[in-house]
């Protein structure tokens, strides 16, 4: 089904969509670790005094902060991946549920849990792939 899964999620460009839901986000933590990055760099050739403990407080606020956004992200992310990869799931069971009564078939197995198999199996991968919209 691993394969099959890959296939499907291709050709319905769930990987696209998930990406240019989080564009915006992802390019947001960008910009902070960029400015947070030249922050410390600035920070490191600073010397002691007030601006220094500013700067210091400042960075420490913002990596606070990044780091938050960061876990946010990653959360939201993985949750949206975990419900497309159901849908995804739902899809192809319909798939094959539809295709294997089409061929009088009464039992479909995963390839990859047969250690053996003899030669009058029925491969009905493309008929499910193609069977999925």
């Amino acid at each position: 089904m691993g394969s099959l899964f890959q296939q499907v999620a291709q050709k319905t460009g769930v990987s696209n969509t998930l990406e240019n839901e989080f564009k915006g986000r992802a390019s947001e933590l960008q910009r902070m670790e960029t400015d947070l990055q030249a922050k410390m760099k600035k920070l490191q050739s600073m010397k002691a005094g007030s601006d220094r403990t500013k700067l210091e407080k400042d960075v420490m606020a913002q990596r606070q902060t990044f780091a938050q956004k960061a876990q946010a992200f990653e959360q939201d992310r993985a949750r949206r991946s975990n419900e497309e990869r159901g849908k995804l799931v739902t899809r192809i069971q319909t798939a094959v549920k539809s295709v294997a009564n089409s061929q009088d078939i009464d039992l479909v197995v995963d390839a990859n849990a047969v250690a053996y198999n003899s030669s009058d199996v029925k491969d009905i991968t493309a008929d499910v792939l193609k069977q999925v919209k």
